[in-house]
């Protein structure tokens, strides 16, 4: 068993990543009101978002192999083997990576926002050596498969149909950078839309987030859990192994990229993002939902 070398065999692995009966058992499960459902695109930011609000529900709890087991991925859960219930703390908190447009409804939902160069840099990281082994897709070549996904779980479906839910009360977007540049003020602000006041609590759920601090507990944010449950079923063989935990510097992606991928990007942002909501770019988006002016 060997791991694809190209993009059509990633594409064939990925098929066999997730099945339609466990995603639909998932999405039956029955919500709470009391329920967070922490659905950024993939790469955006997701594992470091269960941190923080693991922590916050817990008092920073770390009794857990892998945070997946405690904040279950809901589409996933069933193929995974985990079960959704019981969980520690005060309430359930899940994994998505779904649009809003097919997430469970009835919950309290936090998205975090990232600018896709930076997300589709990360994601080939995070495939490579897993789901194509290393070397074997260039980076730019990468780039048009995420480019080319619109089937309503690509990058631009999932920015566009939270970015229109903004403004509920139950829903808190963030963006990636704005965590990195001042991560106290974003668990601030998440413990605030979660209703925890207590200075002690929020003081450890910042601590437990920072990088420091998961990458001397990487094995827990390394989503082990996920590849000796899927790995043969993807047809890929055992043994992978990737840290979830990087620096994950704002703005590295760019440069990574040719002048073609760029220009690729933005003429997408321009179709979709900006067709419908006006913002020319991602750092414009951004700067709208920080209330920094234009």
């Amino acid at each position: 068993m060997q791991r694809p070398t190209d993009i059509a065999g990633m594409m064939r692995a990925l098929e066999g990543f997730m099945t339609a009966e466990g995603k639909a058992r998932g999405l039956s499960h029955p919500v709470r009101a009391s329920d967070v459902f922490i659905s950024p695109y993939a790469k955006c930011g997701t594992t470091w978002m269960q941190q923080i609000v693991h922590g916050l529900r817990t008092g920073g709890d770390m009794s857990f192999d892998e945070i997946t087991a405690v904040t279950p991925w809901i589409e996933m859960a069933h193929d995974l083997g985990l079960p959704l219930d019981p969980q520690p703390g005060d309430f359930r908190v899940f994994k998505s990576h779904l649009s809003w447009n097919e997430i469970p409804k009835g919950g309290r939902y936090i998205v975090v926002l990232r600018d896709p160069v930076d997300a589709m840099v990360s994601l080939f990281r995070f495939f490579e050596g897993w789901f194509f082994e290393t070397g074997s897709v260039a980076l730019d070549r990468f780039a048009d498969y995420f480019l080319g996904e619109r089937d309503g779980r690509d990058y631009w479906t999932h920015l566009a149909s939270w970015w229109a839910m903004r403004e509920r009360d139950d829903v808190l977007l963030l963006s990636y950078e704005a965590m990195k540049h001042d991560l106290r003020a974003s668990v601030a602000q998440v413990a605030a839309f979660l209703e925890i006041t207590d200075d002690a609590t929020i003081a450890v759920a910042e601590a437990q987030a920072k990088f420091d601090f998961m990458k001397a507990h990487e094995t827990q944010f390394d989503d082990h859990l996920t590849r000796m449950a899927r790995d043969a079923a993807c047809g890929l063989p055992p043994g992978s192994v990737a840290s979830k935990v990087s620096t994950g510097k704002a703005g590295a992606g760019k440069p990574l990229v040719s002048d073609a991928v760029q220009a690729a990007f933005a003429a997408t942002w321009t179709e979709t993002i900006e067709a419908q909501f006006g913002f020319e770019d991602y750092a414009t988006l951004r700067k709208a939902l920080e209330g920094e002016p234009g």
